[in-house]
């Protein structure tokens, strides 16, 4: 069985991508499963001018910092060895369910289901885009249903907001369906670009299809910059402002989208479920630290050990004030 690190057994292959493929594996220090992506040798070789290696340790550290309920986290960075270069793998939460995607290939779910989705993933990248940080690639099968809820995936390949794509003459990260316009046109990945993929997601969750029907990959892109989505088919009890808000995430201008903050409260507000997102971006007041503070932490504790008073702790040598 093969291990990464001389820490983490790579049990089960479990997905695969153009870009990587990802592993059930075991991490033997902390005795728990994981998640192991390991990227592609021949994509590694193509992130940028620089050290590839570097390039993904850096996206992996930003992903590190999330921490959010609807967001698997990022554990660890390392790489492999190969022929000619070192293979950059990130070890992530494992996360148990049905992907969305899967899920979705049964039709459209209730819309009540579909909304209450959409508003997690939307206070994922509401936690994410606190952080300066975009996902990039936004779709079903990076949405994980779990019973504690919705659960977004591989931000293990995420960016800082305004960076731009490794391989400026390479194809655009992310799928096409999902990609907003403008990121064909070379513009660097935003928290904007991310809302265009929620739309997406909304709307595909509602409708069972996707806001552009296309014979080709080509012809999508195209549809995507000209033409109107087709409208959503007429659902009982889906309230108009869920429907205001999928068009405005799909608008070709990225200034007319909302923000993951406000569709998160929006979404949830409609199906009156809890999401959790960033307290500094509703404007929320820090307190001040007390000045209090220090005099506290350096007074003397009232705590014993047993047997002893408090003032025999206090004074005794060696022992150290908590």
């Amino acid at each position: 069985m093969r291990t990464l690190g001389g820490r983490y057994q790579l049990v089960q292959r479990i997905g695969i991508g153009g870009m990587s493929e990802v592993w059930r594996g075991h991490d033997r220090v902390l005795d728990r499963p994981v998640a192991v992506k390991i990227m592609a040798p021949a994509v590694e070789g193509t992130l940028g001018d620089g050290n590839g290696v570097d390039l993904v340790r850096t996206e992996a550290r930003s992903a590190a910092r999330l921490a959010h309920p609807n967001v698997a986290n990022v554990h660890d960075f390392g790489t492999s060895p190969a022929p000619d270069r070192e293979v950059p793998y990130i070890v992530m939460e494992l996360v148990d369910g049905q992907t969305l995607m899967e899920h979705l290939a049964g039709g459209r779910l209730d819309w009540r289901i579909a909304v209450r989705v959409c508003a997690e993933v939307a206070a994922a990248l509401a936690a994410a885009h606190a952080e300066h940080v975009v996902h990039r690639d936004i779709k079903p099968a990076n949405i994980m249903l779990t019973p504690s809820g919705a659960k977004v995936l591989d931000f293990g390949i995420a960016a800082a907001a305004g960076s731009h794509d490794p391989d400026p003459d390479g194809p655009v990260m992310g799928t096409p369906a999902y990609v907003a316009p403008e990121r064909f046109d070379g513009v660097p990945a935003t928290p904007a670009s991310d809302m265009y993929s929620l739309g997406v997601l909304l709307y595909h969750c509602l409708s069972g299809r996707l806001p552009w029907q296309a014979a080709s990959g080509t012809e999508l892109v195209r549809a995507q910059r000209f033409t109107d989505p087709d409208p959503l088919p007429a659902i009982d009890g889906l309230a108009p402002e869920v429907l205001d808000l999928c068009s405005r995430c799909l608008h070709r201008d990225p200034a007319e989208r909302p923000t993951a903050l406000v569709a998160a409260l929006l979404l949830a507000e409609a199906v009156d479920a809890r999401v959790y997102v960033p307290l500094a971006d509703l404007g929320t007041r820090v307190p001040k630290v007390s000045p209090w503070d220090p005099r506290a932490a350096e007074a003397a504790t009232d705590m014993a050990l047993p047997g002893d008073d408090a003032t025999a702790y206090q004074e005794r040598p060696g022992r150290h004030r908590a």
